[in-house]
């Protein structure tokens, strides 16, 4: 499946592969070591501990999934775009949220948003031409959700409304559509 058969190619594939895992251990230490030095506002309890190993964990193990079905980099990385889409959209919305605080009950549209990208994923039999369109499709329902919220005033308590709605939603959109571009761009070797 991977076209990591040269020595070259494998030694990268390693690299990269402590790379990932020792930045996921690394942002699991972060918040522990900061707890340890009183900094303030950080006050992490084990449940926060497990389910940030839990998401953490699992964007470690669909990327070792990622490199083994291929070794295309441009699939690779655009596979690995939108998946840092997906874990920062929960981070986010779980940490401070994007439509007004964390406890805002729009913010859970954006599981919808992650959702469409899986969705279209799996029609598409994560192929390179049918994950563009997913990629697309998942900006589109990002920027869906920061027009219905901007409509209906969502979020408006914010000190800083409507600009983190529109600030999140521009960096988002843009990380999904550079998935797409990357995509496309490993379409166009495959065809």
């Amino acid at each position: 499946m991977t076209n990591a058969s040269t020595p070259g190619a494998r030694r990268r594939d390693l690299i990269l592969r402590v790379i990932g895992w020792s930045t996921i251990a690394v942002l699991l230490l972060a918040p522990a070591i900061a707890m340890q030095m009183g900094a303030e506002g950080v006050v992490w309890t084990a449940g926060d501990f497990v389910f940030a190993g839990i998401i953490l964990g699992g964007a470690g193990i669909v990327c070792e999934l990622i490199a083994w079905r291929s070794g295309d980099m441009f699939y690779r990385s655009g596979a690995v775009l939108g998946l840092f889409a997906c874990v920062a959209l929960v981070w986010v919305n779980g940490a401070v949220g994007i439509i007004g605080s964390e406890d805002e009950a729009a913010n859970l549209l954006y599981l919808g948003v992650m959702g469409i990208a899986l969705i279209g994923a799996v029609m598409a039999r994560f192929e390179a031409r049918g994950m563009v369109l997913a990629m697309i499709a998942a900006a589109l329902a990002q920027v869906a959700v920061a027009v219905t919220a901007l409509i209906a005033g969502w979020g408006s308590t914010s000190e800083i409304y409507p600009r983190d709605i529109v600030g999140a939603t521009g960096i988002f959109a843009l990380i999904w559509l550079l998935s797409a571009a990357l995509f496309r761009q490993a379409a166009r070797k495959t065809a």
